[in-house]
């Protein structure tokens, strides 16, 4: 009797904070982020940018001027900046983003015109921490090799220049863009062709922001008897020194059906890789097919998405990352960002929808007026607000 009683009054203490949680968040005034998503109308083949506004509980609300009619699909935001890859040239393009979360087009940078023999297509792109350098993972870089080119932000004119190239020598249909640990000096990526082609690919950023092979040591977690080793996939950084990985039982040079696993690496003072996870304590995955991995800001949550829908994780730092939820949805997830209010922003392709989940250390639920039905959304990307330096 008296066990239960206490374990009535731990629960009441957890739905106390959780209640609390929300109401300090409703509390809040006016966006709590803008939201852009790339997607295609219905009845065309050119994409546009629908923007929204995010309040404190998640709704959205169209910004003014929105969709806004430029063709493009991956992007990235430094809290001045909207850059994206356009969909109708090799170019980056700028767009100001105002207060009200409106975009203005300020400047297009041809980044082929760095590229040998004019091959090369931009994937997602990657603002360092500070904003100030933006990193553009090419498919095919060179006609035979992926790459990640480097450019430092013009802030006046939001034009970018060039900084240098890492040919990084990976198959050109293995690109997935690098993720920046705490310092903003050592960046990870992992790349998996059907468990026949595996890589940890790290790299250090210079002083004039250059990114860089840093020919990084990792070792793979010990697997289970009956495979010969795990395949890493897709990474995600914390805050601090820690990254995670999705990993695939492997019997190169093919995959298994058994369920993938999540394994946490801790980085070194010179960006060398290390985990102590083992088959027995990583977490296995509802999800079969990933297509993207996101950390929350906090460093104490993940989010996992692929084919199956998106799942939660709890992320421990350099010990075993273990379970949180279920899949939120089953919808196919492609890609998803986080603001810092406790919220994921999630498109699906094929469903036709953006979902936006409330996500905390103790709940996890749709949003009020989630999920959105938007025609064919390919991309998002969330710029917090208001700015730190605001």
């Amino acid at each position: 009797m008296l066990t239960t009683r206490f374990v009535r009054l731990g629960m009441a203490v957890c739905v106390a904070a959780a209640l609390a949680q929300t109401i300090s968040s409703q509390s809040l005034t006016g966006p709590v982020a803008y939201v852009y998503v790339s997607s295609t109308p219905a009845g065309s083949n050119i994409n546009e940018i629908q923007a929204f506004a995010a309040g404190p509980t998640g709704r959205l609300t169209p910004v003014p001027g929105s969709p806004f009619q430029e063709n493009v699909y991956s992007m990235a935001v430094n809290g001045v900046y909207l850059m994206a890859a356009s969909g109708s040239t090799p170019s980056i393009n700028a767009y100001n983003i105002q207060s009200n979360g409106s975009l203005v087009f300020k400047a297009a940078t041809n980044y082929s015109q760095y590229n040998p023999n004019g091959c090369g297509g931009a994937a997602a792109l990657v603002f360092d921490h500070k904003g100030s350098d933006l990193y553009v993972p090419e498919y095919n870089y060179d006609c035979s090799n992926s790459g990640v080119a480097s450019f430092l932000v013009d802030k006046p004119t939001g034009v970018l220049d060039f900084l240098g190239v890492d040919n990084t020598g990976v198959k050109p249909g293995v690109v997935m863009e690098p993720t920046f640990i705490g310092n903003n000096v050592f960046a990870y990526l992992a790349g998996n062709d059907t468990c026949f082609y595996y890589t940890i690919y790290g790299f250090r950023r210079q002083s004039n922001g250059l990114l860089v092979s840093s020919n990084t040591n990792y070792n793979l977690p010990a697997p289970p008897p009956q495979f010969t080793r795990y395949i890493p996939d897709i990474g995600a950084a914390d805050p601090t020194n820690h990254v995670a990985f999705v990993m695939f039982p492997g019997e190169p040079p093919g995959c298994t059906s058994a369920p993938l696993q999540l394994a946490s690496y801790t980085a070194d003072a010179s960006g060398n890789l290390s985990t102590t996870n083992t088959y027995a304590n990583m977490p296995s995955t509802s999800i079969v097919s990933p297509y993207d991995m996101k950390m929350a800001p906090s460093g104490k949550l993940l989010a996992l998405a692929g084919q199956e829908g998106l799942q939660i994780f709890r992320f421990n730092g350099a010990n075993p990352i273990t379970s949180f939820t279920g899949l939120l949805t089953t919808d196919p997830i492609h890609q998803m960002f986080w603001d810092n209010h406790n919220h994921l922003y999630a498109v699906s392709q094929s469903g036709n929808r953006l979902h936006v989940f409330t996500i905390n250390a103790l709940l996890a639920h749709e949003s009020p007026g989630s999920p959105y039905t938007i025609n064919s959304p390919w991309n998002v990307i969330v710029q917090p607000w208001p700015l730190p330096w605001n």
